[in-house]
């Protein structure tokens, strides 16, 4: 058995998902292998995205690594932050240029660094008790100014938070948490060794799993998630074609 354990955005949904994709993912699990997704992206947000384009998979790990589903939508693995420390951070997000701040649990909520929420979201002085968290998400303008940002969460909170930058984009996650970790998270649970694993990958936030497993790269991709990689791809149906 193999398992493919493959980035969603920029990845797995480069250019969209034909059926040439969804053929491939079929006659992969056909064959005795699995198949599934490695995202960023929350549950509710990653489960919208695969049923507007559905395809087959055998799990979803959500939150960089936090969160596992298998293909029956049931969590199978899940990491915690102490909902205590929403707060502070996203005060001192807010003070440090972020525009918003995006946490996600089993119910999401947006929290805006204005007065001007919508009746959807939140401001600080609106926000109601946060018990845990899986990630907390926001972005700045520009991929410098994210990456300020990422420091000063490391010097601040490395005892119990791990940001992840993405471009301009940052996840920030309970420590340790990342891709690699989610994968051997998902291995554990279904009885699967690290040899069984090729990890796919395009942007930043795939570096830990890029490089500690056999993988690929999309021929886009960042330029250390290139040379990181094992070979270059420019279709992930290029894999499935490969490894079969």
């Amino acid at each position: 058995m193999k398992i493919i354990a493959s980035d969603y955005d920029g990845t797995f949904n480069r250019n969209g998902i034909d059926e040439n994709k969804r053929d491939a993912v079929s006659r992969w699990r056909n064959a005795g292998n699995l198949f599934g997704i490695i995202s960023g992206r929350g549950y509710p947000s990653l489960k919208e995205v695969v049923d507007r384009t559905p395809f087959e998979y055998d799990f979803l790990v959500c939150n960089n690594g936090a969160v596992i589903y298998n293909d029956k939508e049931e969590i199978i693995f899940e990491i915690r932050c102490d909902g205590a420390y929403a707060k502070p951070l996203i005060r001192d997000m807010f003070k440090w240029g972020c525009p918003m701040a995006n946490i996600d649990k089993e119910s999401p909520v947006t929290v805006k660094n204005s007065n001007n929420a919508d009746d959807c979201e939140y401001t600080l002085a609106t926000l109601p008790e946060i018990t845990y968290f899986n990630q907390i998400s926001t972005y700045l303008d520009a991929i410098d100014e994210a990456t300020q940002v990422v420091k000063k969460i490391e010097g601040k909170y490395s005892d119990i938070l791990t940001p992840l930058q993405n471009g301009t984009c940052i996840d920030i996650v309970p420590k340790g948490v990342n891709k690699a970790q989610g994968i051997y998270s998902l291995l554990e649970n279904v009885g699967a060794t690290y040899s069984d694993v090729i990890a796919v990958g395009d942007n930043i936030n795939d570096t830990h799993m890029i490089a500690e497993f056999r993988s690929y790269a999309m021929d886009n991709a960042v330029d250390s998630i290139k040379e990181l990689a094992d070979y270059m791809i420019n279709d992930i149906t290029e894999i499935f074609e490969k490894e079969l």
